[in-house]
């Protein structure tokens, strides 16, 4: 009996594993809002064998880029303590952007207020807002960033601005994202006052 529960469980990992590698190259060429059908039928499973291993399409979406949010989020603590605060900050903000911008749909998924992405919400929140937290944080303490500035807000705007169609792609979200964090920094000749920034 052991055996056999070692062979069952064996083999709804590789069903599992095929389910990601299909899921991941549906979500490529038709984004992650595609058809779970068309999933089922690239791994050659049933709409039943799917939704058994993944009951939601965020808890899909959430298993094929997991990986990678935790590589984003672990690059912040890398850049963290930089001597270079605003490079720091502008090169995880790029890779968060890289991340967002290359997956077709995934910016306007984070943005939905559809129920059933609450998992792929609470995971960026959870790995990716901290992670912001950490470089803003130091950029502030320094004196290099504008106190106003909140992590979750900065993340959120940079989702925003990854929300690619036509006519703005991925290019255009790295240019918009770079000027968002221009506006967020302060020069030799600025202080802020009261929340408000003010010449020297």
């Amino acid at each position: 009996m052991p055996r056999e529960g070692g062979a069952r469980e064996a083999g709804a990992q590789r069903t599992r594993q095929a389910l990601l590698s299909a899921a991941a190259q549906v979500f490529v060429e038709q984004g992650v809002n595609a058809p779970i059908r068309a999933i089922a039928g690239r791994a050659q499973v049933g709409l039943g064998t799917v939704y058994r291993h993944f009951p939601h399409r965020a808890e899909l979406v959430v298993a094929v880029y997991r990986h990678q949010i935790d590589e984003c989020a672990a690059l912040a603590t890398e850049l963290a303590g930089s001597a270079d605060p605003r490079s720091a900050l502008s090169r995880w903000a790029e890779a968060f952007v890289e991340f967002l911008a290359t997956k077709h749909g995934l910016g306007a998924a984070l943005q939905s207020d559809d129920a059933s992405l609450h998992t792929l919400h609470s995971l960026m929140l959870e790995k990716l807002v901290p992670a912001c937290e950490l470089l803003v944080d130091d950029a502030v303490a320094r004196g290099r960033l504008d106190p106003g500035v909140n992590a979750y807000v900065l993340t959120r705007a940079i989702g925003n601005l990854c929300i690619l169609g036509p006519g703005y792609e991925r290019e255009d979200a790295h240019a918009m994202v770079a000027r968002l964090l221009a506006g967020c920094w302060l020069d030799a000749t600025t202080d802020v006052v009261d929340g408000q920034r003010a010449p020297r």
